[in-house]
């Protein structure tokens, strides 16, 4: 009889599908599907999604709402134990507020190429924090791919 696999609730993967969760609220809103959380003792004690359409804000991006309900949360600006979990590589405002918050591990799913940090090689502010990416990379890409594809097939 084969066992059902459950997910280990403080693994990578079970942080990424929250903020699968969240990518898909962004979705449902028509905002590019991005999702985050950011996680200490292995608590989530920020969510965010991308909501720069809904508050016409530019920098209404996950990462930072979902900072800056950590922020809150703890009541402080930095979280140095934490963790920040997102769908997409972060750009560089997202890694600079990462940076002044002094998040210790960075965790992603897919890479932006086009607008990311790393792939861009402007990582020299997380020499000594911890990044690891392909977090469920082909649920977080798929996201954004059918995202891009149905806003073409609406133009066109």
């Amino acid at each position: 009889m084969a066992e059902d696999k459950k997910i280990n609730p403080f693994s990578h993967e079970h942080f990424m599908r929250q903020a699968l969760i969240e990518a898909q609220k962004a979705n449902e809103q028509d905002e590019v599907p991005i999702g985050a959380v950011v996680v200490l003792n292995n608590q989530i004690i920020g969510r965010g999604h991308n909501q720069t359409e809904r508050l016409r804000d530019a920098t209404a991006h996950a990462e930072m709402i979902a900072l800056t309900a950590a922020f809150e949360y703890v009541g402080n600006k930095i979280i140095p134990e934490a963790k920040l979990y997102v769908t997409i590589e972060p750009c560089m405002m997202c890694s600079g507020a990462l940076y002044w918050g002094r998040v210790q591990t960075i965790i992603y799913g897919a890479a932006d190429e086009k607008s990311g940090f790393l792939s861009q090689g402007k990582h020299h502010f997380f020499k000594k924090k911890e990044i690891i990416s392909d977090i469920l990379r082909d649920d977080c890409l798929d996201l954004m791919q059918q995202f891009f594809k149905s806003k073409r097939e609406s133009k066109g």
